[in-house]
């Protein structure tokens, strides 16, 4: 397994749209995998898409258990994922891998459901609400080339550079 690189704004790349997962095979495992720890390797990262690390495909990872314990799916792999249904719509703040200066105040639905495939072409249906539904609908909007900042209530009012705390050297 690897850390793959991220692609980070203004890469004009992030904007493009992934094409849907045709292939189900080792290759398609070894990619997730690597994805995967890519995932995990970022600061407070709980979801990470394809088109992220460069790959166009429609691929979502999402595991918001460092934020809510058990109280979600776990490791969810969304491969060719549709939200199917939604209802409420609620304020959140929002960051990104590929966008690690700045968070951000998003419209999002409440709870959702959402139809993928899983790792051997399976189709699965999940429901989300809360924050799990929150990065899902964040990872599935990089498969259409969208970035959180793209969703934003207010550029002016609704954007906000992330603040970096590093460690106080203590003098001997």
């Amino acid at each position: 397994m690897a850390v793959l690189p991220i692609l980070t704004y203004p890469d004009p790349r992030l904007h493009r749209r992934a094409q849907p997962v045709e292939q189900f095979d080792e290759e398609l495992r070894r990619f997730v995998a690597d994805l995967t720890e890519t995932m995990y390797a970022g600061p407070g990262g709980v979801g990470i898409a394809a088109p992220q690390v460069d790959r166009l495909q429609r691929i979502v990872l999402v595991d918001v258990r460092p934020k809510l314990g058990d109280d979600c799916h776990g490791f969810l792999c969304l491969i060719n994922p549709e939200l199917i249904a939604w209802e409420g719509m609620a304020v959140g703040r929002e960051g990104c891998m590929s966008v690690p200066d700045f968070t951000g105040n998003v419209i999002r639905a409440e709870r959702i459901r959402v139809q993928a495939q899983d790792l051997d072409g399976r189709s699965r249906v999940y429901e989300c609400a809360g924050f799990e539904a929150r990065a899902v609908q964040h990872e599935m909007d990089h498969l259409d080339g969208f970035l959180f900042l793209d969703r934003l209530v207010s550029r002016k009012t609704d954007l906000f550079r992330r603040k970096n705390y590093q460690k106080k050297e203590s003098k001997a």
